[in-house]
């Protein structure tokens, strides 16, 4: 997985009103849960299966049938709820959606209407070095529908009931954000939270994690508008594409006098345009009433602390755990924890090196630019966080600049290949190696830097009367010829100390 740093252009652009007009976006996401089996039988989830053999009777509906709840379905419900601040509900409810679809066996959706599971709650992330918060109205579990095929069928059109009975917790969201900078930075906040707590795997292209984006768009202060629903927006990347082009729709349709109608739409990423897919339907449409197979669900108290007590540290825990431990602003916690993998690396680094901040700013910069470009995530980082902390530390005792370090971190890179785990002892050795090799060892003797410093200032006397002068142009002049002279291996700070001195 890439590593994302929003930047302050983002917050900025996302406060500004289109065309006059206010964006008004709620979520829901369907996350696909962790489980073995589904949600309402015991037969096996594996993505790629040849159609309608992962499906049993009780997925085909087939008559004399009844659910059975997994009780793993609903332990991934309670650590979602936890890690978001949410109420769990006591006892809940399971109704039936009605719908007639062909890929839906029973005619109805086993869901949760009423009384979900989890209720309230909210999603904090950074929009730039803006925080931002989105409320949720709640999430609740529910069976998946199956999947009809349309590509391999000349004029007709297959079903595969695999994914029929496959556990979802759907997650609800408040019209909260304001543009799709705001609803995709979200989206990767829900997503990052989802999979380092370990519900669910957050493959957007298998359908693990499916995005439902309801845009309208107002005037400041007035009324909401008429929603419309993007249905499975399944990157970020066409997520932000489809609500731009649904708002710039929408705009375009009130400007000409028309009515905005309540409708489902799907994101086509050929043409890069939102189309009509049916009407939207409202919850009086789908007649739901509860579910006359399955007993309410009840959650005792000690169940809710036996899951609390498993689950690991939280990213917002541990986010706030950074700022107290380490010294970091908070914006440096969050962006480091945006996944397990890249926090782990953050703190083998900072106790190594001793400098939690300068660990910070190369890890937030140059090895997320690195990873990025190479598409691999901090787990497969050529450059281990020893190494890393070992070039972090020459750069802070002054034995190179930071810009030799840059030129250690690339021959790393490039010369490890693999990430290779080291004791602190082999990183210092091998980044002492590179540094040697490469000849990026600082001039840090005094006696050498005077006589080069003498030299220049010799040799440059119409600078040195001007800085005396009150032209501080000049001093800056004589630290380049300094730094020239000295092949760039004069410590810059030692240098402006030992010149400041000589022209005083």
């Amino acid at each position: 997985m890439k590593t994302i740093v929003l930047n302050a252009a983002a917050a900025e652009k996302s406060s500004k009103l289109v065309q006059g007009y206010e964006v008004v976006i709620g979520f829901e996401t369907h996350t696909q849960l962790s489980t073995q089996s589904k949600i309402f039988s015991r037969a096996p989830i594996a993505f790629g299966a040849e159609p309608n053999t992962q499906a049993c009777a009780v997925d085909l509906a087939l008559p004399g049938t009844l659910p059975v709840m997994n009780s793993g379905a609903v332990e991934r419900a309670i650590q979602f709820g936890l890690a978001i601040g949410s109420t769990i509900a006591p006892r809940s409810i399971f109704a039936r959606k009605n719908y007639f679809y062909p890929d839906l066996p029973k005619g109805y959706q086993i869901s949760q209407f009423e009384i979900p599971v989890v209720q309230g709650g909210s999603v904090e992330f950074f929009l730039g070095d803006e925080k931002k918060s989105v409320r949720l109205v709640r999430a609740h579990l529910e069976e998946d529908a199956g999947k009809s095929l349309h590509e391999d069928f000349i004029g007709q059109t297959g079903i595969d009931l695999n994914r029929a009975g496959t556990p979802l917790l759907e997650i609800v969201t408040e019209p909260d954000m304001r543009s799709s900078d705001e609803a995709v930075a979200y989206a990767k906040e829900l997503h990052k939270i989802v999979t380092w707590i370990g519900i669910c795997d957050g493959n957007m292209q298998e359908g693990s994690f499916r995005c439902d984006a309801n845009v309208s768009v107002r005037k400041p202060g007035g009324l909401l508008g008429t929603r419309r629903e993007i249905k499975n927006l399944n990157s970020f990347k066409f997520m932000q594409q489809a609500i731009d082009y649904e708002v710039r729709w929408q705009i375009e349709q009130i400007e000409d006098g028309r009515a905005i109608q309540q409708a489902t739409v799907l994101f086509d990423p050929d043409t890069g345009e939102t189309r009509s897919m049916r009407t939207k339907e409202d919850a009086a449409d789908y007649r739901y009433f509860p579910d006359p197979d399955l007993p309410p669900l009840v959650i005792a108290p000690e169940w809710i602390e036996r899951v609390r007590s498993e689950m690991t540290e939280l990213p917002r825990v541990m986010a706030a755990r950074f700022v107290s431990d380490y010294g970091l602003p908070e914006y440096d916690a969050t962006t480091l924890t945006q996944s397990k993998a890249m926090a782990a690396y953050f703190e083998i680094t900072a106790q190594a090196c001793k400098q939690p901040k300068l660990a910070s700013n190369w890890i937030m910069g140059e090895v997320s630019r690195r990873l990025n470009a190479d598409e691999l995530g901090f787990e497969a980082s050529p450059v281990s966080a020893t190494q890393l902390a070992a070039l972090i530390a020459r750069i802070h005792e002054g034995a190179i600049s930071n810009n030799a370090g840059k030129q250690v971190f690339d021959a790393l890179w490039v010369d490890e290949g693999i990430l290779v785990k080291r004791s602190s002892e082999e990183a210092a050795k091998i980044v002492d190696a590179f540094i040697e090799s490469k000849g990026l060892k600082q001039m840090n003797d005094s006696g050498a830097l005077e006589k080069i410093i003498d030299e220049v200032i010799a040799a440059n006397p119409d600078n040195v009367a001007q800085f005396k002068a009150g032209k501080d142009k000049a001093f800056n002049a004589l630290v380049g010829q300094i730094m020239k002279a000295s092949k760039g291996k004069a410590n810059p700070q030692q240098v402006n100390e030992l010149l400041h001195k000589k022209l005083s």
